[in-house]
């Protein structure tokens, strides 16, 4: 693909995956490879994009969930919100509607998975691909 010039990455469903991300765990190893690189191994980017995944993603459900009043109204309003805007999406994958509730819980294994990224990178094991480390802090 090189040779042949630079890789689009867009939405498309004309291409199909060489890669089978099957399982959790090869999901966890797809984000994990780039996801503190993308944060530009940045310890500030990386905890205000916990803290930001939490807020907008897990807070939500929380109050839904266990406030009262007012507050349990407005994030079960903000939970629907999120699932019906992510909807468009599922019926272009052809997937459940059902889907979009589960958008705090899938967040919270992202965040997971970018924690870990970052703490494969400080082991010295960042980027792994193939076998062999390739994330390098910046110069």
């Amino acid at each position: 693909m090189k040779s042949q010039g630079p890789i689009c990455i867009g939405l498309t469903d004309h291409s199909i995956s060489l890669r089978p991300y099957v399982g959790l765990n090869d999901i966890s190893q797809m984000i994990a490879r780039s996801a503190y690189a993308q944060l530009n191994y940045s310890v500030v980017f990386l905890l205000t994009t916990i803290v930001g995944m939490l807020l907008i993603f897990v807070e939500p459900i929380l109050f839904a969930a266990f406030a009262t009043g007012t507050a349990q109204i407005l994030a079960a309003l903000a939970w629907l919100v999120m699932a019906i805007t992510f909807q468009p999406m599922l019926r272009f994958y052809r997937l459940s509607p059902l889907w979009g509730f589960a958008l705090p819980v899938i967040a919270v294994f992202y965040t997971a998975f970018t924690f870990q990224s970052a703490v494969d990178f400080w082991r010295g094991r960042g980027g792994m691909w193939k076998g062999r480390a390739q994330a390098m802090a910046p110069s």
